[in-house]
């Protein structure tokens, strides 16, 4: 989760003294590492996958499940075993959010062959069996998006009550801080989200209405005036950064070929993050009731949210600088290449003065904006041990403030001294609860990229239409009953490579007819006369590839995973926990998942995710059963 510095956290008003030092540092460790390495081509394409798990014990005599607050403990253990003994152990682990996760990544990253596909789902494998094999009896590593009843009474173990009066990070009503990783960047976060936003964040899902659901249905919070002011009617209220960062997500990170490039792959894949979070839809449920969202993006944008009431237009501006439209964890705001120039129609907040000294110092618009745009924001956290660094050697003003700009793609430039390449980060993908489904998003996008580079295919579309298809993705059953802004020719924009796109004949506005709107399932498995369909042009370009049998069945399995996910013959994540709670003896229809509902269904995702049972309606033939003992809760009933 973003850069981890050590030493001694400062205090919101600590920090808030010497934002303007870290953004003006900030700037100038970037021109640093650009002036540097902006003429570097010919890097090899590397990527590498991150997996966030969540530690859960269950009580079988009194059907309840719990959070296990031991995230700590096991991720000390696994880098002693790991890392630390040998430097090219197949895994790595680093801290999460949550006391109660840890994440998972390949311990070197994969390579631009195509046999490297074949080793993703093995490596996740052994990271499971890794992590599993520390727990306690009846405890297990889940890969759930979110925990249903985080937040209810006793959802964690050792059992906590939150503290919303005296001086905690959250002042949650539900999430205790024991439940924070006790690193002090996240408490630190935490605070100082609050202190700088003037009051706790505030997060409104909407629930969802079964046949028993008051209607309205209110909440009240007589003990709290802020939480009664904040929550509304026929809504699910949180006011913890932890209800949004305590979930778990998987994401992409991949290595390109020189700047041109990894700007070309920034804009292109931006335009597929809603299409994918849909896709990959899997948390349904949020403090302990059925909600009407399926993903849980607009969950921990809101988590983070730390914009004062000025900078929301709530008030007029008087001690901010800014209005600024966004959370720092949303969508991003300007493409970066010049062929998406024209399709940058969103309002772009800069900080004007960090923008013309980027351009004196050489940097393009596009870029300078883009960088001008992150810079808006304040530095969260500061140690007291990192203030004056070495500019010409060290990036952790320029990492603090990029590291707290959380968009769906993440444009990073490489660490300073380093033999790493520019690179992009795809982040808004749900983690799946199997191996197998989260290697073949893994190896979807991965593989997207592939064919993308490959092929010079462009998708662009205005990125106001980007936003319009985030807010529909993260709707209940997007990916069945929504449609989807995307263009239809991707073909023919793409025909200008990716250093030249700037001198390709592109018109100075996007044209209505380029793109309309489609179904998920046209999107990904095409439509005659409409659109060919992103895995007819993945199984083309695979075929025209020398590919060893055995990585091109793996592959093939992979897609038919997401092409039945896409037309509905499978179920997302999501809706196969919608149907297992409705049909759960105990559900009353009327929205809320009791501490029995709960046991039952993560005791029946982590007998799936170690292949102790099967699910056709969630993986359909294409799962292969590969046995392995990677769970402590076997002998379960």
């Amino acid at each position: 989760m973003g850069l981890l510095s050590q030493g001694s956290p400062l205090s919101w008003e600590e920090t808030k003294r010497h934002a303007d030092h870290v953004r003006r540092h900030g700037i100038l460790q970037f021109l640093h590492i650009y002036h540097a390495v902006k003429d570097r081509h010919k890097d090899v394409l590397k990527w590498g996958d991150e997996v966030e798990y969540m530690l859960v014990s269950f009580d079988h005599e009194n059907k309840k499940v719990q959070l296990v607050l031991s995230g700590e403990e096991v991720l000390e253990t696994l880098q002693e075993k790991g890392e630390r003994t040998n430097p090219n152990h197949p895994t790595l682990w680093r801290p999460e959010y949550g006391s109660y996760m840890i994440e998972g990544t390949p311990g070197q990253p994969y390579g631009g062959t195509m046999s490297e596909f074949n080793t993703v789902e093995a490596n996740m494998r052994k990271r499971r069996k890794e992590a599993t094999s520390l727990l306690e009896e009846n405890q297990a590593l889940c890969t759930i998006t979110s925990f249903p009843r985080l937040g209810c009474p006793g959802f964690t173990i050792p059992e906590y009550t939150p503290n919303p009066v005296e001086g905690g990070a959250s002042k949650s009503l539900f999430f205790p801080d024991e439940a924070i990783n006790k690193h002090p960047r996240f408490s630190t976060l935490t605070r100082n989200i609050r202190h700088r936003r003037g009051e706790k964040v505030v997060i409104n899902v909407p629930i969802f209405k079964d046949k028993n659901t008051p209607s309205p249905f209110i909440e009240t919070f007589p003990e709290d005036d802020e939480a009664a002011k904040a929550s509304k009617p026929d809504h699910i209220y949180m006011d913890a950064m932890g209800f949004g960062m305590g979930n778990c997500c998987l994401q992409v990170t991949f290595q390109a070929c020189s700047i041109s490039e990894a700007r070309y792959l920034y804009d292109q894949l931006a335009t597929i993050c809603p299409i994918v979070m849909a896709l990959s839809a899997a948390s349904p449920f949020y403090r302990g009731y059925v909600s009407d969202i399926d993903c849980r993006w607009g969950v921990i944008s809101a988590s983070v949210d730390d914009r004062t009431r000025e900078e929301r237009g709530l008030e007029p501006l008087k001690n901010n600088n800014f209005r600024i439209s966004k959370s720092r964890y949303d969508s991003i705001d300007s493409y970066l290449s010049k062929c998406g120039e024209k399709y940058n129609d969103i309002d772009l907040t800069i900080d004007k003065e960090i923008y013309e000294q980027l351009l004196q110092e050489g940097i393009d618009h596009l870029l300078a904006q883009h960088v001008a745009h992150l810079f808006i924001r304040d530095p969260l956290t500061l140690f007291e041990e990192k203030i004056h660094l070495d500019d010409a050697n060290e990036s952790d003003h320029f990492e603090n403030i990029q590291s707290t700009n959380w968009q769906t793609m993440r444009f990073k430039p490489p660490p300073p001294n380093s033999d790493i390449g520019w690179r992009v980060e795809f982040r808004p993908m749900e983690v799946q609860l199997t191996d197998f489904e989260n290697s073949a998003y893994v190896v979807f996008v991965v593989l997207l990229t592939r064919v993308i580079l490959s092929y010079k295919l462009d998708f662009l579309i205005p990125l106001s239409k980007v936003d319009e298809n985030m807010k529909v993705a993260q709707k209940r059953d997007a990916v069945l009953r929504d449609m989807f802004y995307f263009r239809k020719d991707i073909c023919k924009g793409g025909n200008a490579v990716v250093d030249g796109c700037g001198k390709a004949q592109h018109s100075t506005e996007p044209a209505v007819e380029e793109y309309t709107l489609m179904s998920i399932d046209t999107i990904i498995n095409g439509k005659e006369g409409v659109f060919p369909g992103l895995i007819p042009i993945l199984n083309s370009y695979l075929e025209n590839m020398e590919v060893d049998v055995d990585t091109r069945c793996s592959i093939l399995n992979y897609l038919k995973l997401i092409k039945k996910r896409a037309s509905g013959e499978l179920m997302t994540v999501a809706r196969w926990m919608r149907e297992f709670i409705a049909n759960h003896p105990d559900y009353k229809q009327d929205s809320v998942i009791t501490d029995e509902m709960n046991y039952s269904l993560l005791l029946k995702c982590n007998q799936i995710a170690n292949e102790l049972c099967e699910c056709p309606e969630l993986l359909g033939s294409a799962f292969r059963k590969v046995k392995y003992s990677g769970s402590k809760t076997e002998s379960s009933n």
